[in-house]
């Protein structure tokens, strides 16, 4: 069973991150870059000239476009998301093959990430049916078995960084695949340190509040209007946002998924 790590790059200053990244080479374990870049002739750092490493340029904007180009051309039985801030241990790529091979039913798992995120997981392994309170998907902690997965789920190409909805787009990953009845569980091992910013530092934006609002119509769409008062008030009192413009935003995110997003599984 071989393991492919998908890393999503963008422009001259993404791929020399990845140079950065000092990425393991593990017997059974491959990377695809799938680089973002409008150069005519990208030149590839040396760091990344390694038989287990294939960069492929991509031309045009949008992580999620960056993602589906990924899967696109991987090849590995086993694929995880990954970014370019991220570092890896040889123990924790075995860990994505190891939990696949000892979980056959499973196609779609999520695990844990540990840096400046903070991010609070739960300690026990559940199924993504049902996600416990306070727990949220992250991209990059997704793996799946390429066969089963490519060319039924991708991520949506009009959301994540990169588009006017930059936001919701591994949430609304996983609910596609749960509704077309795949098998997604979440597994407390940790798999990655993250160097990027906290994910809390994100400024709910109205781009960002309107791209939740959206989320919530594809994903909750006959409780979505409960939910935006909800993490309205919740953001208020976090002093994240205003309660009236966020739900404003929201709201209005709601109704152009119900416009534009109508169409999506």
């Amino acid at each position: 069973m071989t393991l492919e790590v998908l890393i999503c790059t963008n422009g001259i200053e993404g791929i020399n991150r990845v140079s950065l990244m000092n990425l393991p080479q593990v017997d059974g374990v491959k990377y695809l870059v799938s680089w973002q870049t409008e150069l005519c002739n990208p030149i590839i750092p040396q760091e990344l000239l390694r038989d287990d490493i294939n960069v492929i340029p991509l031309s045009g904007k949008g992580l999620s476009n960056n993602r589906n180009h990924s899967i696109k051309h991987a090849t590995g039985d086993i694929c995880l998301i990954a970014d370019d801030d991220l570092s890896y241990e040889a123990h924790q790529l075995q860990a994505v093959v190891d939990t696949f091979r000892n979980n056959p039913k499973v196609e779609i798992a999520l695990f844990k990430h540990n840096g400046d995120d903070n991010k609070w997981y739960p300690d026990f392994e559940f199924d993504l049916t049902s996600m416990p309170r306070g727990y949220y998907i992250t991209s990059f902690e997704i793996a799946f078995r390429r066969e089963l997965v490519v060319g039924k789920v991708l991520f949506d190409p009009r959301l994540g960084a990169g588009t006017n909805l930059p936001a919701g787009e591994e949430s609304v990953f996983i609910n596609d695949a749960i509704k077309i009845g795949l098998s997604c569980r979440f597994f407390p091992i940790t798999i990655a340190h993250h160097n990027g910013l906290p994910t809390g530092a994100r400024k709910w934006t109205t781009d960002v509040l309107k791209a939740n609002g959206v989320y919530l119509f594809i994903v909750h769409k006959y409780s979505a209007l409960l939910r935006v008062v909800l993490i309205a008030c919740r953001l208020s009192r976090q002093g994240k946002a205003k309660l009236i413009p966020a739900m404003f935003h929201m709201i209005s995110g709601y109704i152009y998924g119900n416009q534009c997003f109508r169409n999506h599984l």
